[in-house]
Protein backbone atom coordinates (compact mmCIF):
# COMPACT_ATOMS: atom_id res chain seq x y z
CA UNK A 1 0.00 0.00 0.00
CA UNK A 2 1.07 3.58 -1.13
CA UNK A 3 2.05 5.98 2.06
CA UNK A 4 1.15 9.85 1.49
CA UNK A 5 4.02 11.70 1.72
CA UNK A 6 4.28 14.83 4.31
CA UNK A 7 6.80 16.47 2.37
CA UNK A 8 9.22 16.05 -0.29
CA UNK A 9 12.45 16.54 1.73
CA UNK A 10 13.53 16.20 5.21
CA UNK A 11 16.73 17.88 5.97
CA UNK A 12 18.46 17.11 9.28
CA UNK A 13 21.07 19.84 9.94
CA UNK A 14 20.50 23.96 9.82
CA UNK A 15 24.44 24.56 9.52
CA UNK A 16 25.06 26.35 5.91
CA UNK A 17 24.66 23.06 3.77
CA UNK A 18 21.49 22.31 5.22
CA UNK A 19 20.33 25.60 4.98
CA UNK A 20 21.79 26.40 1.55
CA UNK A 21 19.49 23.09 0.30
CA UNK A 22 16.48 24.20 1.79
CA UNK A 23 17.11 27.24 0.25
CA UNK A 24 17.84 26.16 -2.73
CA UNK A 25 14.75 23.56 -3.21
CA UNK A 26 12.01 26.19 -1.68
CA UNK A 27 12.53 28.33 -4.14
CA UNK A 28 11.90 25.05 -6.77
CA UNK A 29 8.65 25.08 -5.22
CA UNK A 30 9.17 22.34 -3.26
CA UNK A 31 7.86 21.08 0.65
CA UNK A 32 10.36 20.94 3.46
CA UNK A 33 11.09 20.76 7.34
CA UNK A 34 14.62 21.49 8.73
CA UNK A 35 14.82 20.03 11.34
CA UNK A 36 18.45 20.56 13.89
CA UNK A 37 19.49 18.54 17.21
CA UNK A 38 21.07 21.91 18.73
CA UNK A 39 18.27 24.15 20.90
CA UNK A 40 19.53 27.33 18.81
CA UNK A 41 21.68 28.55 16.01
CA UNK A 42 25.54 27.95 15.99
CA UNK A 43 27.01 30.81 17.67
CA UNK A 44 30.49 30.92 16.99
CA UNK A 45 32.91 32.07 14.53
CA UNK A 46 34.64 28.57 13.23
CA UNK A 47 34.43 28.08 9.55
CA UNK A 48 35.46 31.83 8.98
CA UNK A 49 36.39 31.69 5.00
CA UNK A 50 34.07 31.83 2.32
CA UNK A 51 35.53 30.96 -0.75
CA UNK A 52 34.82 32.74 -4.75
CA UNK A 53 33.19 29.90 -6.17
CA UNK A 54 30.33 29.45 -2.87
CA UNK A 55 30.50 33.24 -2.87
CA UNK A 56 29.13 32.85 -6.64
CA UNK A 57 26.79 30.24 -5.05
CA UNK A 58 25.37 33.22 -2.25
CA UNK A 59 24.79 35.69 -5.48
CA UNK A 60 22.52 32.87 -7.22
CA UNK A 61 20.63 32.97 -4.09
CA UNK A 62 20.33 36.60 -3.84
CA UNK A 63 22.06 36.97 -0.29
CA UNK A 64 25.65 37.76 -1.47
CA UNK A 65 25.05 41.57 -0.67
CA UNK A 66 24.09 40.87 2.95
CA UNK A 67 27.25 38.63 2.94
CA UNK A 68 30.17 41.01 1.63
CA UNK A 69 28.35 43.59 3.89
CA UNK A 70 29.27 41.70 7.10
CA UNK A 71 32.38 40.08 6.14
CA UNK A 72 35.46 41.82 4.75
CA UNK A 73 38.91 41.15 3.22
CA UNK A 74 41.44 38.64 5.27
CA UNK A 75 44.30 41.03 6.68
CA UNK A 76 48.09 40.51 6.30
CA UNK A 77 49.26 37.99 8.37
CA UNK A 78 51.62 39.25 11.10
CA UNK A 79 54.29 37.11 12.23
CA UNK A 80 55.23 38.00 15.71
CA UNK A 81 59.12 36.71 16.25
CA UNK A 82 60.21 38.09 19.44
CA UNK A 83 60.33 41.88 19.26
CA UNK A 84 59.64 41.87 15.70
CA UNK A 85 56.58 42.06 13.86
CA UNK A 86 57.53 40.19 9.87
CA UNK A 87 53.99 41.33 7.68
CA UNK A 88 52.96 38.34 5.72
CA UNK A 89 50.52 37.85 2.99
CA UNK A 90 48.61 35.17 3.02
CA UNK A 91 45.95 35.53 0.53
CA UNK A 92 46.89 37.06 -2.78
CA UNK A 93 44.46 39.61 -3.66
CA UNK A 94 43.29 39.17 -7.11
CA UNK A 95 41.90 41.81 -9.66
CA UNK A 96 38.49 41.42 -10.43
CA UNK A 97 37.90 40.11 -14.32
CA UNK A 98 34.89 40.00 -16.45
CA UNK A 99 34.68 35.53 -15.81
CA UNK A 100 35.50 35.71 -12.28
CA UNK A 101 33.91 38.66 -9.91
CA UNK A 102 34.93 37.48 -6.82
CA UNK A 103 38.09 36.56 -7.12
CA UNK A 104 38.96 36.76 -3.26
CA UNK A 105 38.05 34.62 -0.14
CA UNK A 106 35.69 36.91 2.09
CA UNK A 107 36.34 36.60 5.91
CA UNK A 108 32.76 36.17 7.58
CA UNK A 109 32.20 34.59 10.83
CA UNK A 110 30.57 31.13 10.39
CA UNK A 111 27.55 32.56 12.57
CA UNK A 112 26.79 35.47 10.59
CA UNK A 113 26.70 32.75 7.44
CA UNK A 114 24.01 30.77 9.00
CA UNK A 115 21.97 33.95 10.04
CA UNK A 116 22.21 34.79 6.61
CA UNK A 117 20.87 31.76 5.16
CA UNK A 118 18.49 31.70 7.95
CA UNK A 119 16.44 35.00 7.05
CA UNK A 120 16.53 33.80 4.18
CA UNK A 121 14.76 30.40 4.70
CA UNK A 122 12.21 32.64 6.82
CA UNK A 123 11.50 35.20 3.84
CA UNK A 124 10.88 32.06 1.83
CA UNK A 125 8.46 30.66 4.41
CA UNK A 126 10.48 28.09 6.24
CA UNK A 127 11.09 27.98 10.09
CA UNK A 128 13.88 25.74 11.25
CA UNK A 129 12.88 23.31 13.95
CA UNK A 130 15.61 23.59 16.80
CA UNK A 131 15.82 20.87 19.57
CA UNK A 132 14.41 18.69 17.01
CA UNK A 133 16.96 15.27 16.65
CA UNK A 134 16.49 12.74 14.26
CA UNK A 135 15.71 9.23 16.28
CA UNK A 136 16.18 6.41 13.77
CA UNK A 137 14.26 6.17 10.01
CA UNK A 138 13.32 3.87 7.77
CA UNK A 139 12.97 3.75 4.04
CA UNK A 140 11.01 1.88 1.16
CA UNK A 141 10.90 2.16 -2.64
CA UNK A 142 8.91 5.05 -2.53
CA UNK A 143 9.96 7.41 0.73
CA UNK A 144 11.47 7.44 3.83
CA UNK A 145 9.58 7.24 7.11
CA UNK A 146 11.70 9.54 10.01
CA UNK A 147 11.00 8.98 13.92
CA UNK A 148 12.08 12.53 15.36
CA UNK A 149 13.00 13.16 19.33
CA UNK A 150 9.58 14.76 19.81
CA UNK A 151 7.73 11.63 18.82
CA UNK A 152 6.54 12.20 15.52
CA UNK A 153 6.93 10.33 12.36
CA UNK A 154 7.50 12.36 9.01
CA UNK A 155 6.82 10.84 5.67
CA UNK A 156 8.96 12.49 3.04
CA UNK A 157 10.15 11.50 -0.52
CA UNK A 158 13.91 11.65 0.40
CA UNK A 159 15.65 12.62 3.71
CA UNK A 160 19.19 14.64 3.23
CA UNK A 161 21.43 14.49 6.51
CA UNK A 162 23.40 17.61 7.03
CA UNK A 163 23.92 16.99 10.50
CA UNK A 164 27.29 17.16 11.10
CA UNK A 165 30.41 14.70 11.46
CA UNK A 166 28.58 12.75 14.05
CA UNK A 167 25.85 12.85 11.83
CA UNK A 168 22.94 10.73 13.37
CA UNK A 169 21.77 9.70 9.60
CA UNK A 170 25.30 8.73 8.24
CA UNK A 171 25.75 6.08 11.86
CA UNK A 172 21.88 4.87 10.98
CA UNK A 173 22.73 4.38 7.23
CA UNK A 174 25.39 2.13 8.56
CA UNK A 175 28.22 3.52 5.97
CA UNK A 176 31.70 3.39 6.56
CA UNK A 177 33.55 6.89 7.31
CA UNK A 178 37.35 5.91 6.42
CA UNK A 179 40.00 8.61 7.88
CA UNK A 180 41.71 9.90 11.02
CA UNK A 181 41.43 11.26 13.92
CA UNK A 182 44.25 12.75 15.81
CA UNK A 183 43.35 12.92 19.81
CA UNK A 184 46.98 13.47 20.58
CA UNK A 185 46.81 17.00 18.70
CA UNK A 186 44.36 19.67 19.65
CA UNK A 187 43.39 23.03 18.92
CA UNK A 188 41.43 25.35 21.03
CA UNK A 189 39.04 28.17 19.75
CA UNK A 190 38.17 31.18 20.84
CA UNK A 191 35.56 34.24 20.07
CA UNK A 192 37.07 37.33 22.37
CA UNK A 193 38.34 40.57 23.21
CA UNK A 194 41.99 41.37 23.14
CA UNK A 195 43.12 44.71 24.54
CA UNK A 196 46.32 46.54 22.86
CA UNK A 197 45.99 44.18 19.91
CA UNK A 198 45.87 46.01 16.11
CA UNK A 199 42.99 45.01 14.29
CA UNK A 200 44.78 45.28 10.50
CA UNK A 201 46.99 41.57 10.81
CA UNK A 202 45.94 38.06 11.95
CA UNK A 203 48.39 38.22 14.33
CA UNK A 204 50.79 34.82 14.31
CA UNK A 205 53.00 33.72 17.14
CA UNK A 206 54.45 30.63 15.36
CA UNK A 207 57.18 29.47 18.18
CA UNK A 208 53.48 30.08 21.06
CA UNK A 209 51.23 28.02 18.47
CA UNK A 210 48.57 30.34 18.42
CA UNK A 211 47.13 33.19 16.33
CA UNK A 212 44.35 36.06 16.34
CA UNK A 213 42.61 37.09 13.33
CA UNK A 214 40.39 40.35 13.80
CA UNK A 215 37.18 39.30 12.52
CA UNK A 216 35.24 42.24 10.73
CA UNK A 217 33.11 44.72 12.18
CA UNK A 218 33.42 44.09 15.79
CA UNK A 219 36.13 43.91 18.61
CA UNK A 220 35.87 40.26 18.17
CA UNK A 221 38.93 38.35 17.14
CA UNK A 222 39.17 34.37 16.80
CA UNK A 223 42.02 32.75 18.56
CA UNK A 224 43.51 29.42 18.01
CA UNK A 225 45.57 27.69 20.23
CA UNK A 226 47.33 24.20 19.32
CA UNK A 227 47.69 22.23 22.41
CA UNK A 228 51.14 20.58 23.42
CA UNK A 229 50.37 16.36 22.92
CA UNK A 230 49.13 15.29 26.60
CA UNK A 231 48.06 19.02 27.62
CA UNK A 232 43.93 18.59 28.21
CA UNK A 233 42.01 21.16 26.95
CA UNK A 234 40.64 23.79 29.59
CA UNK A 235 37.86 26.02 28.57
CA UNK A 236 37.16 28.02 31.57
CA UNK A 237 37.50 31.28 30.69
CA UNK A 238 39.58 32.52 32.99
CA UNK A 239 41.90 29.48 32.28
CA UNK A 240 41.95 30.24 28.62
CA UNK A 241 43.00 34.11 29.56
CA UNK A 242 45.96 33.29 31.26
CA UNK A 243 47.11 30.59 28.86
CA UNK A 244 47.05 33.61 26.14
CA UNK A 245 48.47 35.87 28.09
CA UNK A 246 51.74 34.06 29.25
CA UNK A 247 51.77 32.53 25.73
CA UNK A 248 51.72 35.85 23.86
CA UNK A 249 51.99 38.70 26.60
CA UNK A 250 48.52 40.01 25.52
CA UNK A 251 45.16 40.04 27.73
CA UNK A 252 41.81 38.32 26.08
CA UNK A 253 38.54 39.30 27.83
CA UNK A 254 34.79 39.16 27.19
CA UNK A 255 34.77 35.64 25.43
CA UNK A 256 31.68 34.64 24.08
CA UNK A 257 32.20 31.02 22.23
CA UNK A 258 34.95 28.93 23.06
CA UNK A 259 35.83 25.34 20.71
CA UNK A 260 38.35 22.46 21.11
CA UNK A 261 38.82 20.37 18.47
CA UNK A 262 40.62 17.29 17.04
CA UNK A 263 41.65 17.01 13.66
CA UNK A 264 39.66 14.76 11.47
CA UNK A 265 39.96 13.43 8.18
CA UNK A 266 37.37 11.62 7.00
CA UNK A 267 35.12 10.65 3.61
CA UNK A 268 31.87 8.35 3.36
CA UNK A 269 32.41 5.34 1.41
CA UNK A 270 28.51 6.42 -0.26
CA UNK A 271 26.55 9.88 -0.63
CA UNK A 272 23.63 7.78 -1.16
CA UNK A 273 21.92 4.83 0.07
CA UNK A 274 18.11 4.52 -1.56
CA UNK A 275 16.71 7.96 -0.86
CA UNK A 276 18.85 8.80 1.92
CA UNK A 277 21.75 11.57 0.99
CA UNK A 278 24.69 13.04 2.95
CA UNK A 279 26.12 16.61 2.28
CA UNK A 280 28.67 18.31 4.17
CA UNK A 281 30.76 17.38 6.71
CA UNK A 282 28.17 14.30 7.63
CA UNK A 283 29.99 13.45 4.24
CA UNK A 284 33.36 14.37 4.89
CA UNK A 285 35.38 16.24 7.49
CA UNK A 286 38.30 18.51 7.04
CA UNK A 287 41.48 20.09 8.79
CA UNK A 288 40.73 23.73 9.54
CA UNK A 289 43.81 25.04 6.80
CA UNK A 290 42.66 26.64 3.56
CA UNK A 291 39.07 27.05 4.20
CA UNK A 292 37.49 24.57 2.73
CA UNK A 293 34.92 22.19 4.52
CA UNK A 294 32.18 24.89 4.65
CA UNK A 295 32.66 25.62 0.89
CA UNK A 296 32.74 21.58 0.25
CA UNK A 297 29.45 21.41 1.84
CA UNK A 298 27.41 24.34 0.20
CA UNK A 299 28.68 23.63 -2.91
CA UNK A 300 26.97 19.38 -2.18
CA UNK A 301 24.24 21.12 -1.33
CA UNK A 302 23.84 23.10 -4.81
CA UNK A 303 24.95 20.39 -6.76
CA UNK A 304 21.90 17.96 -5.03
CA UNK A 305 19.25 20.76 -4.63
CA UNK A 306 18.34 20.98 -8.37
CA UNK A 307 18.89 16.83 -9.44
CA UNK A 308 16.49 16.50 -6.53
CA UNK A 309 13.88 18.86 -7.69
CA UNK A 310 13.92 17.64 -10.96
CA UNK A 311 13.59 13.74 -10.03
CA UNK A 312 10.65 14.72 -7.86
CA UNK A 313 9.27 16.45 -10.81
CA UNK A 314 9.78 13.10 -13.21
CA UNK A 315 13.50 13.44 -14.30
CA UNK A 316 14.94 9.54 -14.48
CA UNK A 317 16.46 8.30 -10.99
CA UNK A 318 19.96 7.93 -12.25
CA UNK A 319 20.76 11.73 -12.09
CA UNK A 320 20.75 11.16 -8.41
CA UNK A 321 23.52 9.00 -8.75
CA UNK A 322 25.34 11.70 -10.49
CA UNK A 323 25.71 13.86 -6.99
CA UNK A 324 27.87 11.23 -5.33
CA UNK A 325 29.71 10.49 -8.74
CA UNK A 326 30.65 14.37 -8.87
CA UNK A 327 31.00 15.48 -5.60
CA UNK A 328 32.73 12.37 -3.92
CA UNK A 329 35.88 12.58 -6.28
CA UNK A 330 36.16 16.31 -4.85
CA UNK A 331 35.73 15.96 -1.44
CA UNK A 332 38.80 13.95 -1.67
CA UNK A 333 40.93 15.88 -3.83
CA UNK A 334 39.98 19.08 -1.24
CA UNK A 335 40.68 16.56 1.82
CA UNK A 336 44.04 15.76 0.50
CA UNK A 337 44.83 19.95 0.03
CA UNK A 338 43.62 20.72 3.28
CA UNK A 339 45.50 18.08 5.05
CA UNK A 340 48.61 18.72 3.23
CA UNK A 341 48.37 22.71 4.20
CA UNK A 342 47.94 21.88 7.98
CA UNK A 343 50.85 19.01 7.85
CA UNK A 344 52.66 22.34 6.92
CA UNK A 345 51.63 24.40 9.50
CA UNK A 346 52.24 21.85 11.92
CA UNK A 347 56.29 21.57 10.22
CA UNK A 348 55.88 25.86 10.90
CA UNK A 349 56.58 26.07 7.11
CA UNK A 350 55.59 28.94 5.34
CA UNK A 351 53.87 27.42 2.72
CA UNK A 352 51.20 26.17 5.11
CA UNK A 353 50.26 29.93 5.38
CA UNK A 354 50.03 30.02 1.56
CA UNK A 355 46.94 30.32 0.38
CA UNK A 356 46.45 30.65 -3.84
CA UNK A 357 44.16 29.82 -6.78
CA UNK A 358 43.36 25.99 -5.96
CA UNK A 359 41.62 26.77 -2.35
CA UNK A 360 39.59 29.32 -4.03
CA UNK A 361 37.56 26.30 -5.91
CA UNK A 362 37.37 28.24 -8.96
CA UNK A 363 38.34 25.49 -11.11
CA UNK A 364 36.66 22.33 -9.79
CA UNK A 365 35.48 20.79 -12.16
CA UNK A 366 33.25 17.35 -13.22
CA UNK A 367 34.83 16.93 -16.29
CA UNK A 368 34.90 13.03 -16.92
CA UNK A 369 31.90 12.35 -14.78
CA UNK A 370 28.71 10.34 -15.28
CA UNK A 371 26.87 14.12 -16.71
CA UNK A 372 30.17 14.83 -18.86
CA UNK A 373 31.86 12.44 -20.37
CA UNK A 374 35.42 13.18 -21.77
CA UNK A 375 34.70 12.59 -25.70
CA UNK A 376 32.14 15.41 -25.43
CA UNK A 377 32.06 18.80 -27.45
CA UNK A 378 34.29 21.63 -26.68
CA UNK A 379 35.23 25.36 -27.05
CA UNK A 380 38.58 26.41 -27.08
CA UNK A 381 38.17 27.61 -23.24
CA UNK A 382 35.36 25.47 -21.99
CA UNK A 383 35.04 21.82 -21.93
CA UNK A 384 31.01 19.96 -20.16
CA UNK A 385 31.62 20.01 -16.67
CA UNK A 386 33.23 23.21 -16.04
CA UNK A 387 32.42 26.16 -14.30
CA UNK A 388 30.16 28.30 -16.53
CA UNK A 389 32.45 32.21 -16.21
CA UNK A 390 30.92 34.99 -15.83
CA UNK A 391 31.03 37.35 -18.61
CA UNK A 392 29.73 41.04 -19.71
CA UNK A 393 26.30 41.22 -22.01
CA UNK A 394 23.27 43.94 -22.53
CA UNK A 395 19.42 43.43 -23.17
CA UNK A 396 16.70 40.90 -21.66
CA UNK A 397 17.39 43.07 -18.31
CA UNK A 398 20.82 41.86 -17.81
CA UNK A 399 24.09 43.24 -17.49
CA UNK A 400 26.34 40.26 -16.54
CA UNK A 401 25.76 36.74 -17.70
CA UNK A 402 25.74 35.97 -13.83
CA UNK A 403 22.53 37.70 -13.61
CA UNK A 404 21.00 35.52 -16.59
CA UNK A 405 21.93 32.97 -14.68
CA UNK A 406 20.61 33.78 -11.36
CA UNK A 407 17.35 31.61 -10.36
CA UNK A 408 16.66 27.60 -10.55
CA UNK A 409 16.74 27.65 -14.34
CA UNK A 410 18.84 25.98 -16.81
CA UNK A 411 20.10 28.17 -19.52
CA UNK A 412 20.96 27.73 -23.26
CA UNK A 413 23.15 30.02 -25.16
CA UNK A 414 22.99 30.18 -28.59
CA UNK A 415 26.00 31.52 -30.99
CA UNK A 416 25.47 32.09 -34.50
CA UNK A 417 23.18 30.34 -36.64
CA UNK A 418 22.25 28.07 -33.88
CA UNK A 419 19.98 30.82 -32.77
CA UNK A 420 17.27 29.65 -35.14
CA UNK A 421 16.52 26.55 -33.68
CA UNK A 422 15.97 28.07 -29.83
CA UNK A 423 12.13 27.32 -31.02
CA UNK A 424 12.50 24.02 -32.03
CA UNK A 425 14.17 22.56 -28.66
CA UNK A 426 11.98 20.34 -26.71
CA UNK A 427 11.60 21.05 -23.07
CA UNK A 428 8.60 19.35 -20.71
CA UNK A 429 6.40 22.37 -18.63
CA UNK A 430 7.12 20.50 -15.39
CA UNK A 431 10.54 20.58 -13.44
CA UNK A 432 13.14 23.53 -14.14
CA UNK A 433 12.59 25.78 -17.22
CA UNK A 434 14.90 26.47 -19.93
CA UNK A 435 15.67 30.03 -20.52
CA UNK A 436 16.93 30.67 -24.11
CA UNK A 437 19.38 33.17 -25.32
CA UNK A 438 20.20 34.35 -28.76
CA UNK A 439 23.77 35.79 -28.12
CA UNK A 440 24.29 38.99 -30.83
CA UNK A 441 27.02 41.17 -31.60
CA UNK A 442 24.46 43.89 -31.91
CA UNK A 443 22.18 45.21 -29.39
CA UNK A 444 18.48 44.26 -29.46
CA UNK A 445 15.75 45.28 -27.31
CA UNK A 446 13.72 42.14 -27.51
CA UNK A 447 13.51 39.92 -24.80
CA UNK A 448 15.45 36.48 -25.01
CA UNK A 449 18.32 38.54 -27.08
CA UNK A 450 21.52 38.79 -25.18
CA UNK A 451 24.34 41.64 -26.68
CA UNK A 452 27.58 40.45 -26.93
CA UNK A 453 29.06 44.03 -28.53
CA UNK A 454 33.05 43.50 -27.18
CA UNK A 455 32.93 39.92 -28.27
CA UNK A 456 33.77 39.37 -24.40
CA UNK A 457 30.89 36.85 -24.35
CA UNK A 458 32.14 34.75 -27.24
CA UNK A 459 36.06 34.92 -26.25
CA UNK A 460 35.39 34.02 -22.42
CA UNK A 461 33.41 30.81 -23.92
CA UNK A 462 35.80 30.28 -26.14
CA UNK A 463 33.07 30.13 -28.78
CA UNK A 464 33.72 31.04 -32.93
CA UNK A 465 31.27 29.38 -34.84
CA UNK A 466 28.09 28.33 -34.13
CA UNK A 467 27.02 26.66 -30.71
CA UNK A 468 24.51 25.91 -28.18
CA UNK A 469 26.25 26.04 -24.32
CA UNK A 470 23.63 24.66 -21.72
CA UNK A 471 24.17 25.59 -18.28
CA UNK A 472 23.11 24.00 -15.64
CA UNK A 473 20.97 25.25 -12.67
CA UNK A 474 24.08 25.06 -10.53
CA UNK A 475 26.62 26.94 -13.06
CA UNK A 476 28.03 24.68 -14.54
CA UNK A 477 28.01 23.44 -18.41
CA UNK A 478 25.95 21.05 -18.86
CA UNK A 479 26.53 20.94 -23.14
CA UNK A 480 28.12 21.84 -25.95
CA UNK A 481 26.64 21.34 -29.20
CA UNK A 482 27.90 22.44 -31.92
CA UNK A 483 26.49 20.44 -35.15
CA UNK A 484 22.78 18.56 -35.40
CA UNK A 485 21.57 21.30 -32.94
CA UNK A 486 18.51 19.93 -32.46
CA UNK A 487 18.25 16.19 -32.21
CA UNK A 488 22.19 16.60 -29.65
CA UNK A 489 20.15 19.39 -27.64
CA UNK A 490 17.01 17.02 -27.24
CA UNK A 491 19.55 13.85 -26.24
CA UNK A 492 21.34 15.79 -23.81
CA UNK A 493 18.16 17.33 -22.35
CA UNK A 494 16.64 13.60 -21.61
CA UNK A 495 18.80 13.06 -18.86
CA UNK A 496 17.97 16.02 -17.02
CA UNK A 497 14.38 16.45 -17.56
CA UNK A 498 11.25 15.09 -16.50
CA UNK A 499 9.90 12.30 -19.55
Amino acid sequence: MTQAHDIDVLVAGAGPTGSTLAADLLRRGLSVRVVNKAPHAFEGSRAKGVQPRTQEVLEDLGVLEEAHEQGGPYPLAGIHLGPVTAPWKMQQRSKVTADVPYPNILLLPQHRTDAILHRLLTRLGLSIEYGVALETFEQDSEGVTTTLSTGERVRSKYLVGADGGASAVRETTGLGFAGTTDDSDKTLIIDCTIDGLSRDRWHIWPRASAGACPLPHSDQFQVMIRLKPGDTPNLDHTALADQFHQLTGHKLRDITWTSAFRPNVRLVEHYRVGRVFLAGDAAHVHTPAGAQGLNTGVQDAYNLGWKLGQVIAGAPDRLLDSYEEERLPIAAGVLGKSSELYANLSKHRVSGLKRGDEERQLALTYRGGPLAPVECAQTKTLHVGDRAPDAPCAGSGVHRLFEALRGPHFTVLAFGSAARVLPDLAWPVSGAELRRYDVRSERSSAQGHLADTTGRLAAIYGVEGDALILIRPDGYIGAIVTRDFVTEFNAVAEVFTPR
